[in-house]
């Protein structure tokens, strides 16, 4: 009788390879997810974090009461989600008219009976030490972001069919006009920058805070530019240990497979590069970056508690307070 073979040894994992887990933030669409959630003009801004990648984060790396800071909030999502789970926000906008858009978006946030609140302010996010004021230094539980894809993205479409004219229609693809704002930049300045935003974020986390940067891939005269791996430089960069890379699915998981929710130039590219013998595929989620600022022995823990800006919440009455 033969002997058994030996099982086959376990490899371990590299020692320096991050935990990889998959999240399931795509069962509803990014629409679905808005709807009576936050304003319809919240449609408009061109890169739009699904709200339910911010509300898992918020939900597994920081408690109640936790203050969590976005310093490119865009419309607000980070803000918004952090307030129906009870926490604190600080969100930071370049642009007036998405600064504006995420305000209300609180408000109407408050008014659907959020328990947490939260504030946006105004400016460049390299300052935003300054902008968001003394005494938000080492409160912080998390910082969510995500940077931007350049100057303009696929936006919203409409077809000869409904628009009545030749051609396709584009709108609500661009950030802004503003030529200071890092989105209209190189990649190279961007992520120079990105990488400031998120020094100057070392100093607003408590130790062992987390840092979450959602980010993918995208393509520029053809060409892959691989900002998942760019922003994760960056984050080292700028001093914090990587904990863990993510994957937020941006398809529906189903018992048989992947359901995309791409959009029409995203499908249009896909399909113009198969024909030209150079298969190239819509995305199916986004990387999810997952960095930590290690305590060190000096540095004291410190309760959550934000004394800096005014903010907006629902005092149990329905009244707006802050």
């Amino acid at each position: 009788m033969r002997a058994s073979p030996e099982p086959a040894p376990l490899v371990p994992e590299p020692p320096n390879d991050p935990p990889l887990s998959v999240w399931t933030t795509a069962q509803d669409g990014p629409r679905a997810q808005r709807r009576g959630r936050y304003l319809p003009e919240s449609d408009a801004h061109p890169a739009k974090m699904f709200p339910a990648i911010a509300a898992h984060a918020i939900a597994v790396y920081t408690k109640p009461g936790d203050l969590v800071i976005d310093p490119m909030c865009g419309i607000g999502t980070t803000l918004v989600e952090a307030m129906h789970l009870d926490r604190m926000a600080i969100g930071v906008e370049y642009e007036k008219r998405w600064a504006g858009l995420a305000q209300r978006n609180i408000e109407y946030a408050v008014d659907r009976g959020a328990s947490g609140y939260a504030t946006v302010v105004r400016g460049d996010a390299r300052d935003i030490e300054r902008l968001v004021g003394r005494d938000v230094r080492g409160k912080a539980s998390l910082v969510l972001t995500s940077p931007p894809y350049g100057p303009a993205t696929h936006g919203h479409v409409r077809i000869s069919r409904d628009s009545g004219h030749a051609g396709v229609e584009k709108s609500n693809h661009a950030y802004g006009g503003d030529p200071g704002n890092l989105a209209r930049r190189s990649v190279v300045e961007l992520m120079d920058g990105f990488t400031t935003i998120l020094r100057s974020c070392t100093t607003l986390l408590k130790p062992g805070g987390f840092l979450l940067i959602t980010a993918r891939p995208f393509r520029r005269q053809g060409q892959m530019v691989d900002i998942p791996t760019m922003a994760t430089n960056a984050a080292l960069a700028a001093g914090f240990t990587l904990h863990e890379r993510c994957v937020a699915l941006l398809a529906a998981a189903t018992d048989s497979c992947l359901k995309a929710r791409a959009s029409f130039f995203q499908l249009v590219n896909s399909r113009n590069a198969f024909a030209a013998g150079s298969p190239t595929h819509v995305s199916a989620h986004e990387e999810v970056i997952v960095g930590r600022l290690m305590p060190t022995p000096e540095a004291p823990t410190e309760e959550p508690g934000c004394g800096c800006v005014p903010m907006v919440r629902n005092d149990g009455t329905g009244r707006k307070t802050t």
